[in-house]
């Protein structure tokens, strides 16, 4: 399917974590390990905050990640305190840059790996669900970006974990009552540059892989030398689809259907349960 990450802690360059660790974003995207695909090719995207602007900045391209000299200088020359990235591989819908994610509405960004089954069945019933004033930012055709507008309608803004879950609980019972045995398979990540809200959970209870970071501060014993641990903090974090060096006790796997919540410093941890919307219900 398709392989992301998101990082928060001090300002670090996007390479540290992107381009340099032996099993990298980018080494993912032609060798994943964990993934449905090896091969994530179909396009790649990276979202940042920067001290000087509000809103996210984004670079998206529909080229593979590993082959893209701009995207190397971008990572060096670009330092960020909280950054999302993704390396694509299509499930159905065309290789395009506004099917790239990460996708992007006002200080949120949002990345999915998985897909939503049958999806030009539900289609239709799910474009309607968008709230009027969201569609027109609807940019590209796949399930991942309507997945997003359909959370930004049910109060993502507001509440992220409720709307997540009305999110999932629409496509469930939407996909359902069309056929579809099991609608939903996702790993996602959502944040608005203060907070990281990350979620692993299926229809069928066999979500794609999801982990997090367990603490940079046993990162920083095991490599006291190493200076990207060093400017990255001991309150670092980072969720990603796969880990990025083999080192015991460093990652820890996201439990199934589990709603992670990161900000400042601290990890909230809670059981992900979909429910319908109460207009749709």
């Amino acid at each position: 399917m398709c392989r992301w990450l998101a990082y928060s802690g001090r300002s670090v360059p996007l390479e540290a974590v992107l381009f340099q660790p032996e099993h990298s974003l980018i080494d993912q995207s032609l060798n994943s390990r964990l993934g449905h695909t090896t091969t994530n090719g179909d396009g790649f995207g990276v979202g940042w905050y920067g001290r000087h602007s509000e809103l996210p900045f984004r670079y998206r391209c529909l080229h593979p990640a590993w082959s893209d000299t701009n995207l190397r200088e971008t990572a060096r020359a670009v330092r960020a305190p909280l950054f999302v990235a993704h390396v694509r591989a299509a499930t159905g819908t065309p290789t395009q840059e506004t099917n790239c994610h990460p996708f992007r509405f006002g200080r949120w960004l949002f990345v999915h790996n998985g897909l939503i089954r049958d999806y030009p069945v539900v289609r239709r019933e799910l474009m309607m669900a968008v709230a009027p004033h969201l569609f027109r930012w609807i940019e590209g055709s796949t399930d991942s970006e309507i997945m997003f507008f359909l959370a930004l309608t049910f109060g993502l803004e507001r509440d992220p974990r409720g709307a997540l879950e009305r999110m999932a609980g629409l496509i469930e019972e939407v996909g359902r009552r069309n056929g579809v045995e099991c609608p939903l398979n996702m790993t996602v990540c959502v944040t608005d540059g203060k907070q990281v809200v990350a979620v692993r959970y299926s229809s069928e209870s066999a979500s794609r892989s999801l982990f997090h970071s367990t603490s940079f501060r046993q990162l920083r014993a095991l490599y006291p030398d190493d200076p990207r641990i060093i400017a990255a903090g001991d309150d670092a974090f980072l969720v990603l689809s796969e880990p990025l060096i083999d080192v015991q006790g460093v990652w820890e796997e996201i439990p199934e259907a589990t709603v992670l919540v990161a900000r400042a410093g601290q990890i909230d941890r809670q059981r992900f349960v979909p429910r319908m919307p109460e207009a749709a219900a």
